[in-house]
């Protein structure tokens, strides 16, 4: 059994790139983080899994990312990812789900629950970013990127892992208004994985414990890999990934 591809036409035009394992279900979605795509080290790791015990599974990019159409720098926002997610469970999935979210992926999958939640029956989550528009990104930027903003509507933000990308104001704006966290209890009821490294420098493992603590089921288990970064690629973070997910 091989993996397949194609590309799901959004209604302005735009083109989401997908891969697929057809086999049993619920059917495995892999949901990346902000500026990564589906071919990274733990999206293949569950393909090759899904494709060696013929389970189901979905890998996708947002708009702006990876093989998907769009300008990430005019378009992206949280609004377009989520409803980027929701069309590839609408149109390209049937039956039951297990959403599998890295970082912003997370997040994303958390809003998609909410907005589906007859579909989802179980997550998993990797070093998971809610919010992080607003309570991780906003916070640590320097004053030059607040008067960038403030006069351009963009600032770019240096990388550890490549060129500087772009910030805009618009993407701020638009994450502050799916913020889940600090409220109510998040209306999440389906059985939750967490796992989250200690030494994640970008999502500190106290804000992963806090979406953990927030969501409303009881059947939520927070795993914390004490000398783990934030990408949690290592083989022994990969075994962990996929025993998680054969769990459901």
């Amino acid at each position: 059994m091989s993996e397949t591809a194609g590309k799901l036409r959004r209604t302005d035009g735009e083109v989401i790139a997908w891969r697929r394992v057809d086999g049993a279900g619920p059917v495995v979605v892999w949901m990346g983080g902000f500026r990564s795509d589906m071919t990274g080290t733990k999206a293949q790791a569950l393909a090759d899994w899904a494709t060696t015990r013929r389970r189901a599974y979905v890998r996708f990019d947002y708009l702006g990312h990876g093989e998907s159409s769009g300008d990430f720098r005019a378009k992206g926002t949280i609004t377009r990812w989520r409803e980027d997610t929701l069309a590839v469970l609408d149109e390209l999935i049937e039956g039951d789900t297990v959403l599998v979210g890295s970082s912003m992926g997370g997040w994303i999958a958390c809003l998609a629950a909410m907005a589906r939640p007859e579909r989802v029956k179980a997550m998993v989550l990797i070093a998971p970013a809610p919010d992080f528009t607003e309570a991780l990104m906003k916070p640590q930027m320097p004053s030059a990127a607040h008067a960038a903003l403030a006069a351009d509507g963009v600032w770019f933000h240096p990388s550890d892992y490549g060129a500087p990308y772009p910030i805009t104001r618009t993407l701020l704006e638009d994450g502050a208004r799916w913020s889940i966290l600090g409220g109510e209890p998040i209306p999440i009821r389906c059985p939750v994985r967490i796992l989250q490294g200690g030494a994640d420098p970008d999502v500190p493992w106290r804000h992963a414990l806090e979406l953990a603590q927030t969501l409303a089921g009881d059947d939520v288990v927070f795993s914390l890999i004490k000398d783990g970064d934030h990408r949690l690629s290592r083989d022994a973070d990969i075994a962990r990934l996929l025993a998680a997910v054969a769990e459901f």
